[in-house]
C-alpha cells in the first residue's frame, strides 16, 4: 500500500488557525489496513484534544480489499456481464463528548471507494480525475461540512 502519512496540514476551517496534526503508525485492525494515531496537534485549536487516547481515540485507517478482485472473462457473445468492485476505505475515528461530564463517544468519518475491477489498468486517467475532484470538493467545503454536522444546514 502506498499510503504513508507524515505531518498533516489541516485545511482551513473557521476557528482553527494553522492546524497541524502529527500521525504516528498504529496497530491496524487487520493485515490489509494501515492505521495512524494522531499523537500531537499544532497551531491554535482551542478546545481540541492534543492526542489520541484509549478513552478518546483519534485514528485514521486506510484499507484495501482483503483479496483484490479481478475482471471476469467475457461470455461467448464477447460481452462482459459482471464487473466486480474492489472496495477501498479511508476512515477516521475521533473521540468527542456528547455532553460535558459524560464519557466520550467516537465520531466516525468514512469514505468508501468502489473501483470496478479492470479500470485500474484500463482507465487510470479517469480514476485520477475522480480522486482529484472528490477530494478537492471535500476540501473546498470544509466549513460547509462543519455547518452540516453541527447545525444540519446543507
Amino acid at each position: 500500500m502506498s499510503i504513508s502519512l507524515s505531518a498533516i496540514t489541516g485545511t482551513a476551517v473557521t476557528g482553527l488557525t494553522s492546524p497541524t496534526y502529527t500521525p504516528t503508525a498504529d496497530t491496524p485492525p487487520n493485515a490489509w489496513s494501515k492505521q495512524y494515531a494522531i499523537t500531537a496537534i499544532g497551531g491554535t485549536q482551542t478546545g481540541v484534544d492534543t492526542a489520541s487516547s484509549a478513552s478518546k481515540p483519534w485514528v485514521l485507517t486506510f484499507s484495501r480489499p482483503q483479496n483484490v478482485r479481478q475482471l471476469n472473462a467475457v461470455d461467448a457473445n464477447n460481452i462482459l456481464r459482471v464487473v466486480p468492485m474492489n472496495v477501498y476505505v479511508a476512515s477516521q475515528r475521533k473521540g468527542v463528548l456528547p455532553l460535558a461530564g459524560q464519557p466520550a463517544k467516537a465520531a466516525l468519518f468514512r469514505t468508501e471507494f468502489r473501483i470496478p475491477a479492470g479500470s485500474d489498468t484500463a482507465d487510470v486517467p479517469n480514476i485520477k480525475a475522480a480522486v482529484s475532484c472528490y477530494l478537492g470538493a471535500l476540501v473546498q467545503q470544509a466549513n460547509g461540512l462543519v455547518d452540516l454536522f453541527t447545525q444540519a444546514v446543507l
